[in-house]
């Protein structure tokens, strides 16, 4: 086995140079540990990014994998398989009661819903589709113009045509938008890259309501807040709206690659043979590990779970708020966390690696925590007393001094 610096240097010589340089060669992970090559251990709070809803390595999915690894992985969508149908009736009914399609990623999700979108209002002159600012809908040509941050589109000019951007619980801004052109709405029912920004209720209803007013559709993007991560199955379910489809991805699989888009009854037809397709969507390996998370999700109650421990979290971090001078606030929705700060949050995050927490920092200022849904009491406040120390070692003082 080669060591760290070996496989290191493999990477700098051989991958491209779309990343930051990792610091960290993880090789296991364990429910909410993670291991790196070396042997030392990490409490693990960013999840593959949202991936590892159920953990790391959970033995109900890992066996559903190795199983269907060994009798069969592909054979593409010119046949049958017997978990295809499964899951998405399982993923239609614990939510709108429609029709779904299955690929690889979040990005191919969304570039399905604009898809769908701009097909259901070709025939009525609609293709625009209105996303909100500070939104992340994937990298791609057409989810990266749906994506409301020029950050990310600098340099890729120029971007397909049919995209506007409105502010996020602000009603009036996207009426503001609306023609005749105008094909979907698409929102995020809480902004993860964006910096952990929910959607209010009223503006989740307000939107439905004005979408069914004007004859557009109301998409959602759960690639990021989907599978019981905010304390529902779907975040819109915390607002009691319906959209008319949302796109899944990242825990869907526990980590393996597969994407989702699930509508309700308006859109469900709206896909003939011919118009949208994935080679590796819906495959039997893909299917057995998403059919394998659903039935742990539902088995251990992880859904009230994530409310449960989300409280417990944001009470503990709700305690930095005053303490340090740089803590200015959390945002929060079930364990999709975000500590506010108002210095870079990558200087916090590092310290925090250096103290075996792993967090991310997103929207600049603000620290993410996304951890397994399997998450323990005695974890969570593990994760805060290491936050507490890496806090002060960033302000300069101890505990002591900062209480």
């Amino acid at each position: 086995m080669m060591n760290s610096t070996e496989i290191k240097e493999k990477y700098h010589n051989y991958v491209m140079s779309n990343y930051y340089p990792p610091s960290l060669v993880l090789v296991k992970g364990k429910g909410t540990r993670v291991w790196d090559i070396d042997g030392k251990v990490y409490l693990d709070f960013v999840g593959g990014i949202a991936c590892q809803n159920v953990g790391h390595c959970h033995p109900k999915v890992t066996e559903a994998i190795q199983q269907q690894a060994a009798k069969l992985v592909h054979v593409s969508n010119l046949y049958h398989n017997e978990y295809h149908g499964l899951l998405a009736e399982k993923l239609s009914s614990l939510s709108l009661g429609g029709k779904c399609f299955f690929c690889n990623s979040g990005a191919e999700a969304n570039e399905a819903l604009i898809k769908l979108a701009r097909l259901w209002g070709s025939d009525l002159g609609k293709y625009e589709v209105i996303s909100m600012k500070n939104s992340f809908h994937g990298r791609t040509l057409a989810s990266l113009a749906a994506t409301g941050q020029t950050k990310y589109q600098d340099g890729f000019e120029p971007l397909p045509d049919g995209f506007l951007y409105a502010e996020l619980n602000n009603l009036d801004s996207i009426k503001s938008l609306i023609s005749g052109r105008t094909a979907a709405v698409l929102v995020e029912a809480v902004q993860g890259e964006g910096g952990v920004i929910p959607a209010t209720l009223e503006f989740m209803q307000g939107l439905r309501t004005l979408c069914d007013e004007k004859n557009i559709l109301m998409f959602c993007d759960e690639v990021q807040c989907g599978m019981g991560r905010t304390g529902k199955w779907f975040g819109f379910q915390k607002s009691g709206v319906k959209p008319d489809a949302f796109s899944l991805a990242k825990s869907l699989g526990s980590g393996y690659p597969i994407g989702a888009i699930v509508t309700g009854p308006k859109v469900a037809d709206v896909f003939h043979p011919g118009h949208h397709a994935s080679t590796f969507g819906a495959s039997p390996l893909a299917c057995s590990a998403a059919l394998a998370t659903l039935r742990v999700i539902e088995e251990e109650n992880l859904v009230e779970r994530a409310s449960e421990a989300g409280r417990r979290f944001r009470t503990g971090l709700e305690k930095f708020v005053g303490q340090y001078e740089n803590v200015k606030g959390v945002r929060h929705s079930g364990l999709m966390l975000g500590l506010v700060v108002d210095k870079p949050a990558k200087e916090l995050t590092k310290i925090l690696t250096e103290m075996n927490l792993l967090a991310i920092p997103t929207g600049d200022t603000v620290v993410r925590f996304l951890p397994p849904l399997t998450v323990k009491d005695s974890e969570i406040d593990e994760a805060l007393e290491i936050l507490d120390d890496a806090l002060a070692q960033w302000h300069g003082v101890t505990k002591e001094d900062a209480e």
